[in-house]
């Protein structure tokens, strides 16, 4: 019988099969996709997780690969700044006291790397689970035709868990009254907007934004209403640019565009039996803030440790069931009403 297997290689996924590699416990990942995902989605990193990430061993790799975040600024759209705050307000209190900014897709080989320093940890790409049966003191996972067997399941499988769905658990979810567009330039505009901070909000009641800068580009996010269809031709964007930063010192060069719906859901448990779940497989979030993916890191090391010191006879069972209120506790708590609290300025997608 495995250890644990954990179903997903995102990063809640490689993060939590890496918090029970070094516990000592073997791991098998299964991964349906044949590789790690290309694709860039969530970009900000924030303090008391890069924390969480130094224990691990990849921190330092990670902030070598981003933009470091060490001051936050709120401007209007004429360019005059209204505030600005630094992070050194969170020296003392963590090793990071400053965000990155770096495609999640800066982390995953990370933490694939440092899986491979393992002996017990199995990666498997290319492989679809197809179910999940619970019984006596193990889980079976079904890929194809076989069944394997483990002590428990991670499930870190994503918004359309199958995990989740051949467990037949609800997972219901609204949609918020807007979406939000994502722009992407390699246009300096830090250069063409003086002074401009890394993490920048533009104020303004017609039309705000956020600017985001990345390694070797910045993005920009504005909210626009739900029911928009608008073709995201590059005319267009660049002209809501323009309209929005009439500042800039030159033209600002655009080079793609995306839009996204925001949306909430939470499982009414995150653990199922032997199933523990984490990150999107879990919940979904408004995205304000990076917060969906820094909490399913978080979710990932704790759910990590409480397995590894339940098997290791440290922890009863019961500590499963305290994870999984105390994780989802604190998405309802905190992370969803800071998210909707400031979802009136969109920030930037998780």
């Amino acid at each position: 019988m495995n250890g644990v297997i954990v179903v997903g290689a995102g990063p809640a996924g490689l993060t939590a099969a890496l918090s029970l590699a070094r516990a000592g416990i073997p791991v098998t990942v299964l991964e349906r996709e044949r590789e790690l995902a290309a694709q860039a989605r969530s970009c900000t990193f924030h303090p008391a997780t890069l924390d969480l990430l130094d224990e691990l061993g990849v921190a330092s790799q990670l902030v070598a690969k981003g933009r470091v975040v060490d001051r936050v600024q709120w401007r209007d759209r004429s360019g005059i700044v209204l505030a600005e705050m630094g992070m050194n307000r969170l020296n003392g209190l963590t090793k990071h006291p400053f965000r990155i900014h770096a495609d999640q897709t800066a982390l995953t080989p990370l933490l694939l790397a440092a899986l491979s320093a393992y002996p017990g940890v199995d990666v498997r790409f290319g492989t679809h689970v197809d179910g999940v049966s619970e019984g006596g003191t193990g889980i079976r996972v079904r890929v194809g035709h076989t069944w394997t067997r483990a002590r428990y399941v991670i499930a870190a499988d994503g918004a359309h868990s199958t995990v989740r769905g051949s467990l037949g658990l609800p997972f219901p979810r609204s949609a918020y009254p807007t979406q939000a567009l994502r722009v992407f330039t390699d246009s300096p505009l830090d250069r063409l907007l003086p002074s401009l901070a890394p993490l920048t909000y533009v104020r303004d009641v017609r039309q705000s934004c956020t600017l985001l800068a990345l390694p070797d580009h910045w993005r920009i996010i504005f909210k626009i209403p739900c029911d928009a269809t608008e073709p995201l031709s590059s005319p267009n964007v660049s002209l809501l640019v323009r309209r929005a930063l009439p500042g800039a010192s030159g033209p600002i060069h655009v080079t793609g565009a995306d839009r996204f719906g925001l949306s909430r859901g939470v499982l009414t448990s995150y653990r199922c039996g032997r199933v523990l779940f984490v990150g999107d497989a879990a919940h979904l979030t408004s995205t304000v803030g990076g917060l969906n993916m820094n909490a399913g890191i978080h979710d990932a090391v704790e759910a990590g440790q409480v397995i590894a010191a339940v098997l290791g006879g440290f922890a009863p069972p019961t500590a499963l069931e305290a994870w999984a209120w105390r994780r989802r506790a604190v998405l309802l708590q905190r992370v969803i009403p800071r998210g909707e609290a400031r979802l009136a300025g969109v920030r930037e997608r998780d």
